[in-house]
């Protein structure tokens, strides 16, 4: 079965349905290729019990180590990708993040293009996606030339407090960016939204605001269910067509622009899977980087627990201190971001801690939850690879005595904010949300995938837009960054390939 349109995009994460939207008031026929189906409203969608006990919204998929040790990748696979339950925290990368930086584990890159030629796209970004926050709080925001959309999201009283406490300590802390309706939110069930999928559009995930954007013009169409499994080039190094499955049959699309969207690790493992004569390798490899550099943000979960304070917080996650995302470390070197999670409760607790019940609702009760991220460095040999049908994530953390410091000081400040008990406990493997560097963007050809615009080096009309273009991962969650790219790679394509 074969069809046919003007431009394919594979994925409807925050890097598909923003082209989409960007793209659509071109005209060209788009059609959107979406393994997922929406997400149905249903009790699971705020029960706690459900998502972190049963991991109901999770993906029956196995990724492997390259020792073969099998693990379920926190990967989500609906209209909307991983979007559906991201914490809608839009922050923008300093300045600083564009150059390279010394850090305790080694020096970054840097970028090929400079924050000032990403800022106005930045500033779209935010607008598009709706962002709540307020610049001026956060003494490493880097310059703006526009307001946010929105206000913060206010602080519920125990953040207030916590708020007033950390200023006493030292620190600034800062409204943290973020795409949410926070009223809406709660008129469908008094819960956090880090972790838990959205089905009201209340929060402003890929589906609700890019998709929902591309939608709304005749000229775009939505396949769900439809799981791509080979990309075939043609003359000249072009993509000719798009082969996959949807619903048990064989499909292919022909177009003359291919759009890949899939996410860091299953963008690059499509690559791989589509290799051939003249590129046996992978499609896009001649540089031999597809699927290396693979970086995801090292993270730990800090509870500060006071027993004599309840905290009655419902959503919690408003705000957040970069007091030592460039600096405060040995050396001065920068430690990261820390930023509040969603509330926990003791089933949250009990089924990531595995600790009993009671307790854990106890600690859950008197405490507030924080999400301590320090920058994971690009390094060749932490990578994706494919071997028959399996996925294997080999991921080399880096940089991590510099989380150790950034977790040691936050346990610090907050005894100084009058926190007798602190605990801290690492993300793994396990949780790739942040995944990102695959398919990497730079000038050379030979050390990268894509060229500034996400335009591979190796296929003319191929763009490879997700969080594997990332030349760094910086430490602050990249869905903005990402979305602010997409739409300047939109922009490159609406003036040099679609011009005509």
């Amino acid at each position: 079965m074969s069809d046919s349109a003007d431009i394919v995009i594979i994925g409807s994460g925050i890097g598909g349905a923003t082209m989409a939207a960007a793209l659509a008031s071109t005209g060209r026929k788009i059609v959107i290729l979406e393994r997922g189906e929406r997400l149905p409203d249903s009790p699971e969608a705020r029960d706690e019990e459900a998502i972190f006990v049963r991991g109901h919204f999770r993906p029956e998929e196995t990724w492997f180590t390259p020792e073969g040790q099998g693990f379920n990748p926190g990967n989500y696979y609906y209209v909307g990708g991983n979007s559906k339950l991201f914490g809608a925290a839009l922050i923008r990368y300093r300045a600083e993040d564009f150059h390279p930086i010394r850090h305790l584990g080694g020096t970054t890159p840097g970028w090929p293009v400079t924050y000032d030629e990403m800022e106005p796209w930045y500033q779209m970004a935010e607008e598009l996606f709706g962002v709540h926050g307020d610049p001026a709080q956060d003494p490493t925001e880097p310059p703006h030339s526009g307001r946010y959309p929105f206000p913060p999201v206010p602080d519920e009283k125990p953040i207030a407090d916590l708020r007033e406490r950390l200023r006493q300590a030292g620190v600034q802390p800062a409204s943290l960016p973020l795409g949410i309706d926070i009223e809406r939110w709660l008129d469908r069930g008094q819960t956090p939204w880090d972790a838990f999928p959205d089905t009201t559009g209340a929060k402003s995930d890929a589906e609700a605001v890019g998709l929902a954007q591309a939608l709304a013009h005749p000229n775009v169409r939505l396949e769900t269910g439809a799981m791509v499994t080979r990309l075939v080039m043609g003359q000249g190094g072009r993509i000719s067509h798009v082969e996959f499955m949807q619903r048990g049959n064989a499909r292919r699309i022909l177009a003359p622009l291919v759009i890949l969207s899939a996410g860091a690790v299953n963008s690059a493992v499509l690559l791989l899977r589509s290799a051939n004569e003249a590129f046996p390798s992978g499609l896009a490899n001649r540089s031999d980087q597809v699927g290396r550099n693979f970086m995801n943000h090292n993270c730990s979960a800090v509870l500060a627990i006071h027993p004599l304070r309840r905290n009655r917080a419902v959503y919690q996650k408003t705000l957040m201190i970069n007091d030592f995302y460039l600096g405060g470390g040995p050396g001065d070197a920068p430690l990261g971001n820390i930023q509040l999670l969603g509330k926990i409760s003791g089933t949250i607790l009990s089924a990531s801690a595995q600790i009993p019940r009671v307790l854990a609702g106890w600690i859950a009760r008197h405490s507030v939850d924080f999400y301590a991220m320090s920058e994971d460095l690009p390094d060749p040999e932490s990578r994706v690879t494919i071997k028959g049908d399996r996925i294997l994530l080999d991921w080399k953390r880096s940089n991590w005595d510099t989380h150790e410091a950034l977790v040691a000081r936050l346990k610090a400040l907050l005894r100084r904010a009058g926190f007798p008990v602190v605990l801290s406990r690492p993300f793994d493997r396990r949780t790739p949300s942040h995944q990102c560097g695959t398919t990497r963007m730079g000038r050379n050809p030979a050390t990268s995938v894509v060229d500034v615009n996400c335009r591979s080096h190796d296929h003319p009309n191929l763009f490879v837009v997700d969080a594997g273009f990332l030349p760094t991962s910086a430490a602050v969650n990249p869905a903005l960054t990402i979305a602010a790219q997409a739409l300047r790679s939109a922009n490159h394509i609406k003036q040099r390939d679609l011009a005509a």
